[in-house]
């Protein structure tokens, strides 16, 4: 088949969920024989080269860059408040360069299925339908609207009213293209149970976002037991908001009790004032870090403190599959399937998370166990390519129905 994907953000490199999420199916399909192609857009803020993608990488997909600014700034915001209908996050996505470009494509190429990744592609759809044949496949990485929902219930004053606004514009966004595909593909079942629900009537899979299993190798050898430890990007509001959650209501008792235990936090991005509420005892602030995994694998517990979001959280899958002992919330754990004490700790008030990283550093069969589980369970469920086969086949059926 020939595969076209469609993305708002260049996934090179992949360092946040979307892009792994993205680039790993990529890598799925061409290695089960399929043609990839990526046209994206390539913002300011992660803005990309097509000389910075890895030889080996650009002959196994074909990328295409499309610049679209999609700056996000306070005057933009209040301007699409007050004269717009649309979701400030999608308006700034919508982009006569990207429609030339996804239109001259198609005049000279067909292709068998175009992939939307996310919700902010869809208003591409009424153009693909113009110009190509080609079975259109939204893959819904999370239930949007219910990130700002969440992060809503934390905020405060004008922002929590800004918020609420926003959620209401973006669940009436996700409404409004129901059905305009031909499939549905959902990253969790939670979230295409739910879009069930609120009136999906096309055909629908469940495909998780899959794991490159031989970069994901457990090595305990330099393992510093115990420390805590936090990776994600610093630019995600619902990673922020749950640290500093963490930071302020949970670090000081696990501190008092563990006067020498050490929290690293590593993650691109982080604004200068995240940086400085990070400066508390024996908390280390690393920043973007060069191996991620080899930090992962360094450290021995991993606290995902989420208290917002939406869909599947990547970093949670990466670390299981390192064999790391977690306490993550039940918000954190969504979409994952993993049960609380056999692969992971879940805890969602500062008392459980103390006992959580109590239990962790007093018992360490404990800790071997969660590790062990882990690793396991990610090598039984998140296959990349038997995930991306599966998806394929689904592909194939749809095409021949």
């Amino acid at each position: 088949m020939r595969i076209l994907q469609l993305t708002n953000k260049t996934p090179w490199p992949p360092t946040d969920g979307g892009a792994i999420a993205t680039l790993n199916l990529s890598k799925g399909f061409f290695l089960l024989g399929h043609e990839v192609t990526i046209l994206a857009m390539n913002t300011e803020k992660h803005a990309t080269r097509l000389e910075d993608i890895p030889e080996h990488l650009a002959a196994q997909i074909r990328f295409k860059l499309v610049d679209v600014p999609a700056r996000i700034t306070i005057r933009g915001a209040l301007q699409n408040l007050l004269f717009s209908d649309l979701p400030y996050n999608a308006a700034r996505f919508i982009s006569e360069d990207y429609s030339r470009a996804l239109i001259d494509l198609l005049e000279a190429e067909e292709f068998d299925v175009i992939q939307l990744e996310g919700l902010y592609l869809c208003p591409y759809i009424p153009l693909i339908r113009q110009h190509s044949k080609a079975l259109i496949a939204y893959r819904a990485h999370n239930i949007e609207h219910e990130i700002w929902e969440r992060t809503k219930r934390v905020a405060s004053g004008f922002h929590r009213l800004y918020l609420s606004w926003l959620a209401r514009r973006i669940k009436k966004f996700g409404l409004s293209y129901l059905n305009s595909y031909d499939v549905l593909v959902s990253i969790t079942d939670r979230d295409g149970e739910y879009l069930d629900r609120i009136g999906n009537t096309k055909p629908r899979i469940t495909s998780q976002t899959g794991i490159d299993l031989s970069s994901l190798v457990p090595n305990v050898k330099d393992l510093d037991f115990p420390s805590l430890f936090h990776i994600g990007s610093l630019e995600w509001g619902p990673n922020q908001e749950g640290l500093l959650w963490f930071l302020n209501q949970c670090w000081p008792l696990i501190h008092h009790k563990y006067p020498e235990l050490k929290f690293y936090v590593a993650g691109r991005n982080a604004p200068q004032w995240l940086a400085a509420k990070l400066k508390m005892p024996n908390v280390v602030f690393l920043g973007e870090i060069d191996d991620a995994y080899q930090f992962m694998n360094s450290k021995a517990v991993m606290m995902v403190p989420l208290r917002s979001g939406s869909g599947m959280r990547i970093k949670i899958v990466e670390g299981m599959a390192l064999g790391k002992a977690i306490v993550t919330t039940s918000i954190g754990v969504e979409g994952i399937a993993a049960t609380d004490r056999e692969q992971l700790l879940i805890a969602n008030d500062p008392d459980a998370f103390l006992q959580a990283v109590t239990a962790l550093i007093e018992d360490r069969e404990l800790f071997k166990k969660l590790s062990k589980n882990a690793v396991e369970f990610i090598r039984e469920k998140f296959d990349n390519m038997t995930i991306a086969s599966s998806l394929v086949d689904f592909y194939k059926k749809q095409l021949n129905a």
